[in-house]
Parts: C-alpha cells; sequence; structure tokens
C-alpha cells in the first residue's frame, strides 16, 4: 500500500492493487466521496436470486413432508396441529432471513465473539442443567419453550472462524496465529459439544476444515491443525470411555426404553452419564447391520423401519402424505424425515433434494471465488459448508451410512431451533451475495474498502491467486 501527504492529508493511492484517486479536501469532495459507496451499494442492492429460490424450495418440501412424517403427533381433534407448530417457526424463519439479508455483513463481524462467547455458555448450562431429549442432556427450557444450544453454537463457531480467518490472511494463506487460534477455538467448542452428540463435534471440525482449504491455508499449517485436533480428540476419548461408571450402560439401556416408549418425546433428566456407552453400542451396532429379517427391538426399530420405508418409496415414490412408515417410525418427523421423504417422492425426489443442497454450495463457492475481500467470502462458505455438511450427515445417518446418531435435516425437519438456525445462516449467505463486491469493478472495490474497517481489508484468497 503506497501512501502520499498532501497538505498535512494522508491519501491512499493503492489497496490490493486497485487504484484510489486522490481526493481533495474541500467540502464537495468530501461528499462526493460519501456518495460514491452508496452509489455502489445501490448497483449491488439485489440478492442472490439462485439462494433465495433454493431457500423456498425448502420451505415448501418441509411443510409437505413435515405434515406426512407427523402423522404419530396428529391429534383427533386438530389434525393440522403439527403442521401450525412447524410453520411458526419456517414463518419466524422467513423474517431472519429478510432481516439478516438487509443487514450488511459488517455487523455480523462485529457481533461474533459475543455471539460466541453467549452460545457457549448457553451450551455449558445445558449440559449441566438442561432437559434432557433422545437420551442426551442438551436442551434449556425457557416459557415452555426448548432451545438447543447445540445448534446455536454451530453458527456462531462459523462466524468466528470467519472472522478470524479473515482477520489473518496473508498472500501466502493464514498465519500461524490465526491456524492456532482457529484450531483451538474449534477444540475448546467441540469439546463441549461433546456432550450433545459424537457427531457434532466431527461436524464443526468437518466445517472448521472446509474453511480452512478454503482460505488457503498451506499444507504443513493444516497437518499443524490435524495434530491439534486428533491430541484434542484423543484427550477427549481418554477422559470420557476409558473411565466410565459402572452404571452406565444400565442408565443406557433404561433412556432407550424411555425413547422407544415416549416415540421420541422429551425425557426429564435423571443422571448426567450415559452418553459414552451410547457412542459405543451405536457403532458397534452400525458394524454389525441389519436385515429385514432380524427381531424388531427398541435398538434397531429406527434403523429397521427407516429402510423399509425406503424400500416402500422405490424410483418415484408413493406420493406425498401416502407414507406407510410415518405412523411407526421414530422420530420420522425430525431425525428420519429424509426416509419419509424417499417413500412419499421416491429416488428420485431424495436425490433431487440431495442435489439442491449441492446447488446451494457451489452457488456459495461462486460468490465467495468473486468476493473482493476475505471475510464475506469466508461468511458465505461457513454457512453454506455448515448447512449442506448437515444435510449429508443426515442422508447418510438414515440410509446406513452413518451410525445413527440425531441430526436434523435443515429446514425440514421438525425443529425450532435448527429451523431459525438455519435461517440465519441463509440471512447471512443473501447479506454477504447483495453487499459484497463481487463484479472485479475497481470503483466498487475502492468503495467497499472505504466502508470496512481496516481489520476486515484483508483480499481474498482467490485475488492473490489470480494475481
Amino acid at each position: 500500500m503506497e501512501r502520499e501527504n498532501t497538505g498535512g492529508i494522508e491519501i491512499r493511492e493503492t489497496v490490493d492493487g486497485v487504484s484510489v484517486d486522490a481526493l481533495s479536501a474541500t467540502p464537495a469532495a468530501a461528499s462526493v466521496q460519501g456518495a460514491k459507496p452508496k452509489a455502489a451499494a445501490a448497483k449491488r442492492s439485489r440478492p442472490d436470486p439462485y439462494i433465495w429460490g433454493i431457500y423456498i424450495t425448502f420451505l415448501v418440501v418441509s411443510v409437505i413432508e413435515l405434515f406426512s412424517a407427523s402423522s404419530s403427533e396428529v391429534s383427533a381433534k386438530n389434525v393440522y396441529s403439527p403442521l401450525i407448530r412447524h410453520a411458526i417457526f419456517l414463518g419466524l424463519g422467513l423474517v431472519i432471513v429478510l432481516w439478516f439479508q438487509r443487514t450488511h455483513y459488517i455487523l455480523f463481524r462485529r457481533f461474533a465473539w459475543i455471539f460466541a462467547i453467549l452460545s457457549l455458555i448457553m451450551l455449558i448450562f445445558s449440559s449441566l442443567a438442561g432437559v434432557e431429549i433422545n437420551g442426551a442432556q442438551r436442551a434449556i427450557r425457557i416459557a415452555g419453550m426448548t432451545i438447543q444450544p447445540a445448534e446455536i453454537v454451530k453458527l456462531s463457531v462459523v462466524l468466528l472462524l470467519a472472522t478470524i480467518l479473515s482477520k489473518n490472511q496473508t498472500p501466502g494463506g493464514v498465519n500461524n496465529r490465526g491456524v492456532v487460534t482457529c484450531a483451538v477455538v474449534v477444540v475448546i467448542f467441540g469439546a463441549c459439544l461433546w456432550s450433545n452428540g459424537l457427531t457434532n463435534t466431527i461436524l464443526l471440525m468437518g466445517v472448521s476444515i472446509s474453511m480452512f482449504l478454503i482460505g488457503g491455508i498451506q499444507w504443513k499449517k493444516f497437518g499443524m491443525v490435524m495434530l491439534i485436533y486428533f491430541i484434542g480428540m484423543g484427550a477427549l476419548v481418554a477422559f470420557k470411555y476409558i473411565t466410565p461408571s459402572s452404571s452406565e450402560f444400565d442408565e443406557v439401556n433404561q433412556e432407550q426404553a424411555l425413547l422407544a416408549a415416549n416415540n421420541g418425546a422429551v425425557i426429564p433428566t435423571q443422571s448426567g452419564g450415559g452418553r459414552m456407552e451410547t457412542h459405543k453400542g451405536r457403532i458397534a451396532r452400525f458394524l454389525e447391520g441389519v436385515s429385514p429379517e432380524d427381531p424388531i427391538d427398541d435398538f434397531n426399530r429406527q434403523v429397521i423401519f427407516s429402510k423399509f420405508a425406503q424400500a416402500n418409496g422405490g424410483l418415484l415414490g408413493q406420493g406425498p402424505g401416502n407414507s406407510r412408515e410415518s405412523a411407526r417410525l421414530p422420530l420420522a418427523f425430525s431425525d428420519y424425515i429424509y426416509s419419509i421423504i424417499v417413500e412419499d417422492t421416491g429416488f428420485a425426489g431424495g436425490s433431487l433434494l440431495l442435489l439442491l443442497f449441492l446447488v446451494l454450495v457451489a452457488r456459495a463457492g461462486r460468490i465467495a471465488y468473486k468476493c473482493s475481500r476475505a471475510f464475506p467470502a469466508f461468511l458465505i462458505m461457513g454457512c453454506a459448508v455448515m448447512i449442506v455438511f448437515q444435510a449429508l450427515v443426515h442422508m447418510a445417518i438414515v440410509t446406513g451410512l452413518f451410525p445413527v446418531s440425531g441430526q436434523p435435516l435443515p429446514f425440514i425437519s421438525k425443529g425450532g431451533t435448527s429451523v431459525l438456525v438455519m435461517s440465519a445462516a441463509i440471512g447471512m449467505m443473501l447479506s454477504v451475495s447483495r453487499y459484497a463486491v463481487t463484479s472485479g469493478d475497481k470503483k466498487e472495490i475502492k468503495a467497499e474498502l472505504k466502508e470496512l474497517p481496516e481489520d476486515m481489508q484483508a483480499a481474498n484468497f482467490s485475488d492473490y491467486q489470480a494475481n
């Protein structure tokens, strides 16, 4: 960056190779200078229509399939009650999307650390004094509403990593300070997420690794990150699995029976143990596998009925609302809703939904590549990867590729916290598509630099590669 001093006024000539014309100190010139960012912002005031279209499609699928999968929740008095409750959260999510897409992404950056710390406090509180859902102590009950901080933590970590990585972006990738800070953040949050499900920890690490690679991290530093993750995971395993209490296995049997009896309802907290043996049992049953001839019990009920639903779907499905297995598949409306989608719409419908998620991350990647600054590129890709990774994990669990674990399908599964958090992620993506400069126009890049604080002016890694 070159600077010139004219009459006591410091003038920035070039920023990341973009020429900036010297501006005089007269009031007229100052007004012209102040008008340029507004003019540039007006040109990019339209959010990305592809992201919007995918999001609206998810909402339509969610309404149809949630109603189809909620037969076990339908009451005789009001058959639409599950749909109404879910539609309320979808409506609130839509409000968040509309709000966030009109908010400049600078604001998200300012509150990244505060948001992360608050979400971590909520997560720790839920693990110590929360209510138990599906065999794990993972939720907070407030005014009759159940909040799952684990879902909030995922988005807060994405926002925090985008902040740290963009602040420590260099022409060679990410500096050592940024790499170590991000790795430590992920290990701390991942350790706190462990009690809420091993899959959440793995998912968080997977998203962070993707963001490292997007930022052009050097392979040597990437190896250092993996070493930190390996040490952190090893310490957790040593603490959680090597010295379990003698009564944990009995507690697991009790909570599995309670889960089956309550069909996925909230189970009051009685003890804090049992998750270690749950993880072991799930992995063992996954490796053992199931077959149609196996007797159905509390441990394989979900897996077997899920496979029945997918087999019944065939190529084109039975049609929305004609699901046979939704009445007897536990958690068909949340953790196993993809199996109901396949039963209703067949292999074709399930594949199309998978394609929509992949198109979402591809579209985000296209926008991120064209962003001139690092932070919006990290933010939009982090949000997209978080959404799509969770969708892929959900689908892999339902189809038998991963061990059983509770992961909602973004926007479609029942769950207020998940719907609102994923809606916030879509809103952030639309904010980036609206306010970040992606045209390569030097005047717009210059105006964007004037809008951004100094610690957000790092160029996108794709620009370094292009140059």
